[in-house]
Order: structure tokens, then C-alpha cells, then sequence
């Protein structure tokens, strides 16, 4: 399970990557400024979830049930949330069509982050 953990939290880090230059370098020409904003929000979080699911992963010892439901909160909380900004920057730019569940997501992948940092917590005080 570790090293799947270790390989999921390498792909999505790479993705940060492909995702933050695609927007430093492409998105430029069709966005001011101010418009990147939600986009650079989502490489944001993405970065500091993706780190979460390392030291998960990196942690030493075998992932228990609370660090496993916590790693694939994230994971959730990373498509949901980062995805609908990168989906909402990328209509905006016109390169794709606006869906208007796309912005209700959004929070809903906040909720996962909360739910995610929330099961650590209590793991935290519950480990022996």
C-alpha cells in the first residue's frame, strides 16, 4: 500500500508541475492577471495536499485505517477542489465550455480537505 500511496502522491505532484507552468506560460495569453488567481488557488492546494499524501505515504510505519481514509480524502479533495478552479480558469480562458455544476463543486472539495486534516487530527490523539 505504501508504495501505491508514494506513486499516487508522485502523480499528482507531477501534475502540479505540468498544471502550474500550463498556467504560468499558456494561460497568460488568454487571462489578465486578476484571472489567474483561482487557478494559482488550485496549484496551491494541490501542492500543500499532494505534500500531506507524501509524509502519509513517508511515514515510517505502515498506513492504518485513519491514514489511508485520510490520504484518499485529500485525493478527493484535490480533483473536486483544485479541479473545478483549473475547470472554471480554463472556461473563462474559452478553451473549454462552462457546466454549471462545475462551481457547487468546488466547496464540496473544501469539505473533503476539512474531513481529510480532521481524520489526522483525531489519529493523532488516538495512536498509541
Amino acid at each position: 500500500m505504501q508504495n501505491k500511496f508514494v506513486f499516487i502522491a508522485g502523480v499528482f505532484g507531477m501534475a502540479a508541475v505540468v498544471l502550474g507552468a500550463f498556467g504560468a506560460h499558456a494561460l497568460k495569453n488568454y487571462l489578465e492577471a486578476s484571472q489567474l488567481s483561482a487557478y494559482q488557488t488550485g496549484i496551491s492546494y494541490q501542492f500543500y495536499h499532494t505534500l500531506a499524501m507524501f509524509a502519509i505515504a513517508l511515514s515510517g510505519s505502515a498506513p492504518t485505517s485513519k491514514t489511508r481514509l485520510a490520504f484518499w480524502l485529500f485525493l478527493v479533495g484535490i480533483l473536486l477542489f483544485c479541479g473545478s478552479l483549473y475547470w472554471i480558469t480554463l472556461s473563462k480562458a474559452g478553451l473549454i465550455p462552462m457546466l454549471w455544476i462545475i462551481g457547487p463543486i468546488t466547496p464540496i472539495g473544501g469539505l473533503f480537505f476539512i474531513a481529510g486534516w480532521s481524520v489526522l487530527a483525531i489519529h493523532g490523539l488516538t495512536k498509541p
